[in-house]
């Protein structure tokens, strides 16, 4: 399958500027923020089962379609 024209296939953050810059780190690891979403999902089942099933993309278009910006 080919990949749609100017996609990215890696996403990765260097944040060395804005530490360096502004004193800024980031507040989560990529172990503790995966763990945090598993956690998420794992406890909103309700939620992932709208999505699966589509009745979140049916509520979506209920409430969005034919909206503007």
């Amino acid at each position: 399958m080919t990949d749609r024209p100017g996609h990215d296939r890696r996403y990765a953050i260097d944040a060395s500027k804005i530490e360096r810059e502004l004193g800024w780190t980031p507040a989560e690891t990529f172990a503790t923020g995966i763990r945090k979403t598993v956690t998420w999902y794992l406890e909103n089942q309700t939620w992932v089962g709208n999505v699966q099933s589509g009745a979140y993309r049916e509520w979506l278009e209920k409430n969005y379609v034919g909206r503007t910006a």
